[in-house]
């Protein structure tokens, strides 16, 4: 695929490269922001699973351009600096990352944590909704000790079959729970965005990250009355806005040339660093195999078929002439 043809297939994918954010997933945050008032007086913010940094730069924008304004970014990968962003290269199931969140923010509490994490789909719906949710719930672990009372929580769900389960957990700790699609998130995508404000959690919760939220015992199917929460779905982002779905053409509405933009900033380290450069010296497709198992071409020559003695070799039609005189 050329590289006009993505710009053309996805234009919030173009859009994010000519304003300058990392990656698409920037204009959802925005969208999120224009529906909800997200970062109004938030002045200490928490973006987990942070990488690229699509997010992280826009909290930068909106937060950290105030003089009080702090952002932490939080990812097991490496990142590329961002101005006005901390970094940290943790686990957000460890407590000593949380512990790391609080002593950059001076022992204060975040007023907003955000979280756009996801795992590596498998194309199996079930494992994906179940990986996503685990992903969901240590963010909301994580957040459960750096996040103020009254903060707000930010994460990407996946509505799956289960998702009611995730909804009345959020519910527990947050007075306001809703379900947002933001206009550049995909239709095609069951991706969406739990917004929790007016954190509150149960009298005597004491954070804990050593033990989940949630454990096997829960029964899917059996959720009803107070404990089958049902939340809003809310649609973010101007409905005459750009459609994540559809193709547009590369023409500029003031009839310029399109020039083609490269991304605002490359993969660091990307996993996939050592198979780009075996594929650059075109060595991806050849595996080096030991001196003593080398294979001889004599021996991928067809061999003769050998027969035991006292046997003889009929034929096919030998056979079924055989089987057809026989009683």
């Amino acid at each position: 695929m050329g590289r006009t043809s993505k710009d053309k297939r996805d234009v919030y994918y173009r859009l994010a490269k000519e304003n300058g954010w990392r990656a698409r997933s920037a204009f959802k945050l925005l969208q999120l922001d224009e529906e909800f008032n997200l970062f109004q007086g938030v002045k200490r913010a928490v973006d987990l699973c942070a990488a690229p940094g699509s997010w992280s730069q826009v909290l930068s924008q909106k937060i950290g351009g105030q003089s009080s304004g702090q952002v932490v970014a939080v990812d097991l990968q490496a990142m590329a600096p961002l101005p006005g962003v901390i970094q940290i290269q943790g686990d957000i199931t460890k407590l000593s990352t949380a512990k790391e969140i609080i002593q950059h923010f001076e022992g204060c509490p975040a007023d907003l944590v955000v979280c756009d994490g996801a795992p590596d789909v498998t194309g199996l719906h079930d494992v994906d909704d179940y990986m996503q949710a685990q992903l969901l719930l240590a963010a909301l672990n994580i957040a459960t000790h750096v996040l103020k009372l009254g903060g707000c929580f930010v994460a990407k769900i996946f509505r799956g079959r289960d998702v009611t389960l995730l909804y009345s957990q959020l519910r527990i700790f947050f007075s306001s729970v809703l379900c947002a699609k933001p206009k550049s998130s995909r239709n095609s995508s069951i991706e969406a965005f739990a917004v929790c404000q007016g954190y509150d959690p149960p009298e005597g919760f004491i954070p804990d990250l050593t033990r989940p939220l949630l454990d096997h015992s829960y029964d899917f199917n059996e959720l009803h009355g107070p404990a089958r929460f049902i939340v809003p779905f809310v649609a973010c982002g101007d409905l005459s806005a750009y459609d994540s779905d559809c193709s547009y053409p590369l023409d500029l509405e003031d009839g310029s040339e399109y020039k083609y933009t490269p991304p605002t900033q490359p993969p660091i380290a990307p996993p996939y660093q050592e198979a780009c450069k075996l594929k650059k010296n075109g060595q991806l497709a050849k595996e080096s195999l030991p001196k003593e198992c080398s294979i001889n071409k004599v021996d991928n020559l067809p061999q003769p078929l050998t027969v035991p003695q006292g046997h003889t070799l009929l034929s096919p039609k030998v056979e079924d002439n055989e089987m057809n005189s026989s009683p």
